[in-house]
């Protein structure tokens, strides 16, 4: 085998269909015999949005037509809102969709792509030399063997394969937190029909979706479509409990917080439905991510308290490790070593984010003071947009060099192509997962090998894009002749050379 993939969640099933876009047909090990129906997440935020849109699953998990389009309203950052109609081109993108159902998708287009989805089957081992990896694997039918080139642990924040690898995960755990999410009914006479808050007595009106944090703890109402409403809190030094979570708990966490009874009710239609406690949480990053011919996406290679990015980072980890893999495999090129340099520094800026927010949702009036301070930098333009940056994933840009034209390891934008054959979407150009050569140039003059070319113009600066299938650009110029020297080198050094040259 190929790449056998251990986890079947989210992150194993996007990076299956990674590989089989590249002409690799994975293996997907999954424990459950069935997908799981406990509701986590309940959206993807940011740059995987777009990245979803590159690969046709946009329309298919959102159920629109047509490309995603930002968010121009407002975000939240630390339970404060953020304006993004004070920016001229919002980077955040929302996609609200249940992690049941992504997995849904995932499945059924991996499926399509042709992956083998082995459900029931549970990794116990593995042993690696120069060749390649021996797995110990628990089947149907009793326990088995299973050799691969390679294998990528995408199995959650207790990671087998990590520990299997004798990967290290350094980091923090705390106690100082106790969260409390719970699915239910609110009367429809509490929820405002012009905004959509939920105004409660003796406290105010309370926005969808925008955390609010008070003196004695933090709340958050998200009437998601399509299911019961979500709430949530968060208090602080409470003493730890194995007890079940009950609905009359969720009840008194929420009047404790707003210091007002909310009237919940248990959730209405088929579950599972969300009631769960959660006591303190972990920021953790592998100390790699790969240990010779085993790698880590996700969880297995990063955890974060507080933000709700681990899915959003998760993904792209898959889709920057997919196509790598597949080039590896094929012998055009290896560029592996350039998946930890380029992954890891993603989520130790996405803890940044997670400890920014969880210092500023922290209880004390010295917090209460410097939320007030922030809260007026919020109104300032250039603060938006870094904070935008930030929660987007967007301020991320790969190691391209000194000098290098600024678009250059970025996500390449979305620009309407004109070409002999029409107007197309540079999004729709990507859903092939190959190398794409965009020549805006006025003569189409730009020739190299290795790529496919699309001779176009747009309504921008930039003469040519040259990106790698996760669509980030490699190379770019605004110079309306490109010299082609520096075009070359880069197309060998990413998709040109054997791995036995």
């Amino acid at each position: 085998m190929d790449v056998v993939i251990v986890g079947g969640g989210p992150n194993g099933l996007l990076l299956a269909c990674e590989l089989a876009l590249g002409g690799v047909r994975p293996i997907v090990l999954e424990r459950l015999t069935e997908p799981s129906r406990v509701p986590r997440s309940n959206g993807l935020v940011g740059q995987i949005v777009r990245l979803l849109d590159r690969r046709g699953l946009w329309e298919r998990l959102s159920g629109k037509a047509g490309p995603p389009r930002p968010n121009k309203g407002y975000f939240m950052f630390a339970a404060m809102p953020l304006d993004l109609s004070l920016l001229e081109d919002s980077p955040v993108h929302n996609l609200p969709v249940p992690e049941v159902k992504t997995v849904e998708v995932l499945e059924e287009r991996a499926t399509e792509l042709g992956a083998d989805l082995r459900r029931g089957h549970e990794f116990l081992g593995l042993t690696q030399d120069v060749d390649g990896v021996t797995l110990t694997v628990d089947g149907p039918e009793g326990t088995y063997e299973l050799r691969t080139r390679y294998v990528v642990g995408a199995d959650g924040a207790h990671s087998p394969v990590r520990k299997a690898a004798g990967i290290g995960f350094p980091g923090v755990t705390h106690d100082r937190s106790t969260n409390r999410t719970a699915q239910v009914t609110i009367p429809s006479d509490w929820i405002d029909p012009a905004t959509g808050a939920l105004t409660v007595p003796g406290h105010g009106p309370i926005l969808p979706f925008l955390p609010l944090r008070s003196a004695d703890g933090g709340f958050s109402y998200a009437p998601l479509p399509g299911h019961p409403p979500l709430v949530s809190t968060v208090e602080w030094d409470e003493p730890a409990t194995t007890e079940p979570m009950t609905l009359d708990e969720m009840r008194a966490s929420v009047e404790r917080v707003l210091g007002a009874a909310v009237p919940i009710g248990p959730p209405s239609g088929d579950g599972p439905h969300v009631l769960r406690r959660i006591n303190g949480g972990n920021t953790r990053v592998a100390d790699r991510y790969r240990d010779g011919r085993v790698f880590l996406v996700g969880d297995a290679a990063h955890v974060f308290a507080a933000g709700g990015t681990g899915l959003n980072v998760g993904m792209q980890d898959a889709f920057n490790l997919g196509w790598k893999l597949a080039a590896a495999i094929d012998g055009r090129a290896d560029v592996l070593d350039t998946y930890d340099t380029e992954r890891r520094p993603v989520a130790d800026r996405t803890i940044t984010y997670s400890r920014a927010q969880a210092a500023l949702l922290s209880p004390g009036e010295d917090v209460t003071g410097l939320r007030g301070l922030f809260g007026e930098l919020l109104t300032q333009p250039d603060v938006v947009r870094v904070l935008a940056d930030l929660v987007a994933g967007a301020d991320i840009r790969y190691p391209v060099g000194d000098g290098a034209h600024p678009l250059a390891g970025r996500l390449a934008p979305d620009l309407d192509l004109r070409t002999s054959d029409g107007t197309i979407r540079l999004a729709e150009l990507a859903r092939g997962a190959k190398p794409l050569l965009i020549d805006l140039t006025e003569d189409g003059g730009l020739h190299v090998e290795g790529v496919e070319i699309v001779r176009a113009s747009a309504d921008t600066d930039v003469r040519a894009l040259l990106l790698r299938p996760d669509s980030y650009v490699v190379w770019a110029s605004s110079d309306p002749r490109p010299g082609q020297a520096g075009l070359r080198d880069t197309v060998e050094h990413w998709f040109g050379v054997p791995v036995n040259a």
